[in-house]
């Protein structure tokens, strides 16, 4: 299944919303629009493709109504999510749906695509659980590429669970909490081995917490 999503906000009218097929958005509120999965996706061989933009002076908050949750299919273990956000001109964008679970035997790929303007806000939290309960084969790649303007201000990939090269049975990570903010001038912190938050040079900083489980914050 192939799906197609665009939100687009303004300050002249509530946000435009236009999708198809396994996911939909509504507005929830003046300034807020909730994501809800119409089918079953994604599951393997399915792409999706979704476009956020913040108009000028606009200010939008995306949440969604339930966890994502990645399955293999007969055909194919392999997923992809491709997510596209533009901050324009004194916009103000705040990101945080509930987390992607990736069931056993799914691999699932996500592509984050982010173009801010200089004087944007930004807010952009992901949270993945690799399986479900009495599960731990999952896979998860996740790329984010940010620009400030035409200047590069983030490239990172992070990979969790099943194939990927740090994978430990025993030890490593299952689940991963990230959260890119601009602007923000806090200064480095990590906390023991799993939590650390960095300053990236042009600005803003990157939160990276990872665990066994993910923590309701």
């Amino acid at each position: 299944m192939r799906t197609e999503v665009r939100i687009v906000a303004s300050t002249a009218a509530l946000p435009e919303i236009h999708a198809s097929g396994g996911l939909s958005a509504r507005r929830t509120g003046p300034h807020t629009v909730h994501l809800i999965g119409t089918a079953a996706t994604p599951l393997g061989g399915d792409e999706l493709d979704i476009t956020i933009v913040v108009g000028p002076g606009a200010r939008l908050a995306v949440r969604s109504v339930a966890a994502t949750i990645a399955l293999p299919s007969a055909a194919t273990p392999a997923s992809l999510a491709r997510w596209n956000f533009q901050v324009d001109s004194g916009g103000d964008l705040d990101f945080d749906p509930e987390p992607t679970i990736v069931a056993g035997g799914a691999q699932h790929h996500t592509i984050t695509s982010i173009r801010l303007a200089p004087d944007a806000k930004l807010r952009l939290r992901e949270r993945v659980q690799i399986g479900r309960s009495g599960e731990d084969n999952g896979g998860w790649r996740g790329d984010l590429i940010a620009d400030l303007g035409e200047i590069p201000l983030l490239r990172h990939r992070l990979e969790l669970g099943a194939g990927t090269a740090a994978d430990d049975p025993l030890t490593a990570p299952r689940a991963l909490e990230s959260e890119l903010r601009y602007p923000d001038d806090r200064p480095v912190e990590t906390t023991g081995l799993t939590e650390t938050r960095l300053p990236l040079a042009a600005g803003g900083t990157l939160l990276t917490r990872t665990s066994s489980l993910l923590v309701v914050r």
